[in-house]
């Protein structure tokens, strides 16, 4: 009984000292942003809505943004920094304008980078765009 209860123990140890050990970084550079998606909520027509997001490099390499996109020209995305070393990150602004939309608004913005895994990464803003009263 002792046995098993000492193996049970050193099995147990190892498992916590193995959780506790931090992820090797990806090889090659990878791409994150966040949050991923972010919804402004309601908001009146002719306005400029503004948010920042973060595009993290959790890679081994140094991460290539090549370009930002969007779906809509109602929609204008703009990075700090075009490369992003490993475990650092750049600022990723976003502007939704919802001009005379009415109703549901959702939008994409591409970044385009030099993650083999990832080379496309899609952020999503949307709002609820009301008339004034």
């Amino acid at each position: 009984m002792r046995s098993c209860l000492a193996v049970v123990a050193l099995l147990a140890s190892g498992l916590a000292w193995a959780g506790d050990e931090k992820p090797a970084a990806a090889k090659g550079p990878r791409i994150a942003v966040e949050p991923t998606s972010f919804d402004f909520g309601k908001a009146l027509q002719n306005k400029s809505l503004q948010k920042e997001f973060s595009v993290r490099n959790y890679g081994s390499e140094v991460l290539t943004i090549d370009g930002v996109a969007t779906t809509c020209g109602c929609t204008a995305a703009l990075t700090e920094s075009k490369t992003v070393k490993p475990g650092g990150s750049t600022p990723l602004r976003v502007t939704l304008d919802t001009r005379t939309y009415s109703g549901r608004l959702v939008r994409k913005v591409i970044v385009r980078s030099n993650d083999p895994a990832k080379p496309l990464f899609e952020v999503q803003v949307e709002a609820t765009v009301v008339k004034p009263e």
